[in-house]
């Protein structure tokens, strides 16, 4: 039952092969297996590639086994053709185009499978490449927003440098009054007199404003202070919002980018084991002598191809005898004066009918 499978799966003629040996049928068999197993390969490589893209098992499954299915049927189509001759570079012509489609089914079927046997490192790598891009992403982001909270910082310094400036005047008032009072500055004269009560209501003066000033700017920077909070509310919420988008960065393309910074050479020899896989049934036959089943293959399609040259031999000549007989006939008629006289005559019939149709046409006319 599995060898019938099995050859099935090779392409090869069921009924012409179970004439052969063992031997023949055996052949046959291994090649269908690898054909098959070739397909559950990348069966299960397809699955894994379309699970990373679309996160659904079932919706992998159902188009990887579609994929399967594909590359059974290429796989078997181009083993199924290559015929077996006398001549090997004849041989190996006809299989170059089917061993390149090979290569290129072995290149689809390795890569999904590289990407889950080496899982661990690539999800290292792409680790590596969100933690860079969460950064860039916080560079680039904050750019919108620092030149618009440094010019609010420095409204808020400018405002601070102004009541700072305003106490250090106020405090020179101070000391300017006192140093009067004391004697030590100004008249020299110990006591309030009129200059000291003069410095004084400057003082009182300069006070007032200074606390003026502070409730004013007070106010002002509470505000874009409130304004700066509200630009890093929104900033923060940016970084959330782009984040997930960070943390999904983890798709086919770029598990491909990441494996592709791996060292090379594992990632090679998986290739070519997949390649030798793809490929064997093609070397094989190409390396295989020439056994029963090809010599009974090739005497049949000989008979079907000559006794088709035969039919379409015979039809030419069927063909060609009717027309030269239907030319003797049409030869011997030529010839006959009974039928050129009733010809004639129905002509000179037609002719005066054809006269009369004219005439009373014309006369209407008139």
């Amino acid at each position: 039952m599995i060898k019938r499978f099995f050859i099935l799966c090779s392409g090869a003629d069921a009924t012409l092969l179970e004439t052969c040996s063992n031997g023949e049928q055996n052949k046959y068999a291994g090649i269908g297996a690898t054909v098959f197993f070739t397909a559950v390969m990348a069966f299960i490589s397809s699955s894994y590639a379309l699970f990373t893209v679309f996160d659904n098992v079932y919706t992998a499954i159902f188009f990887g086994l579609i994929w399967g299915l594909l590359i059974f049927n290429l796989d078997r189509f181009i083993v199924s053709t290559i015929k077996k001759s006398d001549n090997f570079k004849r041989e190996l012509l006809q299989a170059t185009p089917r061993i390149i489609l090979a290569v290129i089914i072995a290149i689809v079927i390795s890569k999904p499978l590289e990407l889950k046997i080496f899982e661990k490192e690539i999800n290292q790598v792409l680790l590596e490449q969100k933690n860079d891009l969460t950064l860039a992403n916080k560079e680039q982001i904050a750019l919108q927003y620092n030149p618009k909270k440094e010019a609010l910082n420095k409204s808020i310094n400018n405002l601070k440098t102004e009541v700072l400036t305003k106490e250090t005047e106020t405090n020179a008032l101070y000391n300017t009054f006192i140093a009067e009072a004391e004697g030590r500055e100004g008249t020299k004269l110990l006591g309030k007199g009129p200059v000291y009560k003069e410095k004084r209501e400057k003082y009182d003066a300069s006070l007032k404003e200074l606390q003026a000033l502070k409730e004013i700017n007070e106010t002002k920077i509470a505000t874009l202070e409130n304004q700066i909070l509200a630009l890093d509310t929104e900033y923060a919420a940016n970084i959330t919002n782009s984040q997930p988008i960070i943390d999904g960065f983890d798709g086919l393309m770029a598990r491909i980018t990441a494996l592709n910074k791996l060292p090379w050479l594992p990632s090679f020899f998986i290739f070519l084991l997949f390649l030798a896989i793809e490929t064997s049934p093609i070397i094989a036959k190409l390396l295989s002598p020439k056994g029963t089943y090809d010599y009974k293959l090739e005497e049949e399609e000989s008979i079907v191809k000559k006794w088709i040259t035969q039919k379409v031999e015979q039809r030419k000549t069927l063909m060609d005898t009717d027309a030269a007989i239907n030319k003797k006939v049409y030869d011997d008629i030529e010839q006959e004066n009974e039928i050129y006289n009733y010809k004639k005559q129905q002509a000179e019939k037609l002719l005066k009918q054809q006269t009369d149709a004219f005439y009373n046409i014309q006369i209407k006319n008139l």
